[in-house]
């Protein structure tokens, strides 16, 4: 595949693509989707280029030809709340479970079909407890018993949703995949593991300062318990994620119980 200058990218979307579609939701995806494919490059390597799937393939609409990193399209007209209406519940729930969630494209347009916000999240933040079950469809739907998922967008912390697009400025591709390698890291960790570093990395962000305390972050304590109810020794747990996090050097140890965030 060709490569491309990544150093552009049109805010503009091809809105006459959906031209032939009477379903708004079957128009929105085309021209998103098209966007995607004109715009967007790997954020995972240094492929400037990424191949759509073929239409129906489970999990996946995009997928780089070079790292073989899958991506899921998410887009809608307006701001992403706490939770994005997802696909099937058991083919995402069987993937989170074995570590291959595929990354997330989310993708914000304005009325005039302008991309007004794009972000990404790396699969390995896409933990079981982000992915939630909802409720099988009544017996007069015409999927009737089909169970979908939501996905938790409040469980995935800050750091984890990269920038492409936000507030009409283009990040650049250097930046981007620059934040992905910075975590890259959490993908070498047991599933279960994941969850945690998102959820103590979540905890620091909410903090709202650059220097924190061991002290402050015991005060999720109880919170973190109740997402992580199998694990009896919350307060270990939360030191041994801020020591994995400072070997990887996201945070930073100033001594007696201080840290900084890089």
């Amino acid at each position: 595949m060709l490569s491309r200058d990544v150093s552009f990218v049109d805010l503009a979307m091809r809105s006459d693509l959906g031209e032939g579609y009477r379903s708004a939701a079957q128009k929105a995806r085309v021209i998103t989707e098209a966007w995607v494919q004109d715009n967007m490059y790997c954020p995972a390597c240094s492929s400037d280029s990424l191949e759509q799937t073929r239409r129906g393939l489970e999990l996946v609409d995009f997928r780089c030809g070079e790292c073989d990193e899958g991506f899921q399209a998410k887009s809608q007209s307006h701001p992403f709340g706490r939770k994005v209406l997802d696909s099937a519940w058991r083919p995402m729930n069987a993937a989170v479970s074995a570590g291959r969630a595929p990354g997330f494209f989310f993708l914000q347009y304005a009325d005039s079909w302008r991309v007004s916000r794009f972000f990404v999240v790396p699969g390995h933040f896409v933990t079981p407890m982000v992915v939630e079950r909802r409720t099988p469809l009544r017996e007069t739907a015409r999927r009737a018993g089909w169970i979908g998922c939501n996905l938790l967008l409040e469980r995935i912390a800050d750091a984890a949703k990269i920038p492409v697009v936000e507030r009409n400025r283009i990040h650049p591709a250097s930046e981007v995949r620059e934040r992905w390698r910075q975590f890259a890291f959490v993908r070498g960790v047991h599933p279960e593991g994941r969850g945690w570093i998102g959820d103590v990395l979540s905890c620091v962000q909410r903090l709202g300062e650059t220097e924190f305390t061991l002290d402050e972050m015991y005060a999720f304590a109880a919170e973190l318990g109740e997402r992580h109810p199998k694990n009896k020794n919350v307060k270990p747990k939360i030191r041994q994620q801020l020591q994995i996090l400072r070997k990887n050097n996201v945070i930073g140890f100033l001594g007696r119980g201080r840290y900084r965030m890089r």
